[in-house]
């Protein structure tokens, strides 16, 4: 059995792999690789060193690790676009704490892999902590997992231009309303139009998953980032006042029963604390299994700039 308290990602270096130092050398060592997809799916997130590699050079690269990149679509976090369907890795203030999360569980399709790159290291901090799920799964108590075995249910307000959190244009990448219910409709979500311009969309989502490789059983859901009491003061303050529907998003059990705060802090906290931090160098690369492993984001003091990639 994997012995799950035991895990960190592979480190891989021009020096581990007898590989020159550089994108060319870099590529040179993912070309000659049998089978990436079950190296990472063996070993849930590899780490690539010291390679050097510059952000003109990160398509290179890219083209390699994520054979069919997508576009951030139905993201919450706030991200700038760069590139062809790259992003900054977030721009949540550096002061803060980013907790564990699979990228997009929320939604009806979450990208197979994630791939950051380091383009400006932080002056100090800034770590991408990442956690097993499995282990993640495991640490919680048994009143937890088996009150959030049915499932939770995702509800987002999205305004048309103007309000708290993001448009619904900025979330869809478009200003087209049809687009976006077509989207919806593919998704198997409920959506209402509100006075305003709101998009009110609602998702029931399991919260675990198997893996389709490993067979393994994860956590894999974004509840504590969905609810107010993880969220610090403010969130707090602001649910006090407003009903838990007409927030930017929230979350409930998919039966519409609320979530006690203490699960979803056990899930913030147990989460944060298992996880091992990636400690960034310019020129870095960290390619996850986005099932299998769970990111996040330590404070960080100086500039910092991560680049994010996913593919489907």
């Amino acid at each position: 059995m994997r012995d799950l308290g035991s895990w960190k990602p592979l480190e891989i270096s021009p020096e581990s792999v007898g590989a020159e130092r550089g994108v060319d050398g870099l590529a040179e060592h993912l070309d000659s690789l049998p089978d990436l997809g079950n190296l990472l799916a063996r070993e849930r997130a590899l780490v690539f060193r010291d390679f050097g590699v510059t952000r003109e050079e990160l398509d290179t690269v890219m083209d390699r690790l994520l054979p069919n990149r997508a576009a951030y679509v139905h993201g919450n976090s706030p991200r700038t676009k760069v590139g062809q369907n790259v992003y900054t890795s977030t721009e949540y203030p550096p002061e803060f704490v980013i907790s564990m999360h699979n990228e997009l569980s929320y939604a009806h399709q979450w990208p197979s892999r994630l791939l950051f790159f380091c383009d400006i290291a932080a002056e100090s901090g800034g770590a991408t902590p990442v956690v097993d799920a499995a282990l993640w799964l495991s640490s919680l108590d048994d009143e937890v997992r088996e009150a959030y075995a049915g499932g939770v249910r995702y509800t987002q307000n999205l305004h048309g231009g103007r309000g708290l959190g993001k448009s619904w244009q900025e979330t869809f990448e478009t200003d087209s309303a049809d687009e976006v219910e077509r989207f919806l409709t593919d998704a198997a979500a409920s959506w209402e139009w509100l006075r305003g311009d709101t998009l009110r969309v609602i998702q029931d989502r399991p919260a675990t998953l198997r893996h389709p490789v490993t067979g393994e059983e994860v956590w894999f859901n974004q509840s504590d980032q969905w609810h107010p009491a993880a969220l610090g003061e403010d969130a707090a303050a602001l649910a006090r006042v407003m009903p838990a529907e007409d927030l930017p998003q929230s979350v409930s059990f998919a039966d519409g029963s609320p979530i006690p705060a203490e699960y979803v802090l056990q899930v913030r906290d147990r989460g944060l604390a298992a996880a091992v931090d990636v400690d960034w160098r310019p020129g870095d690369l960290l390619l996850i299994d986005n099932v299998l492993v769970a990111h996040g984001r330590r404070p960080f003091t100086g500039s910092r700039r991560v680049l994010v990639a996913m593919s489907s």
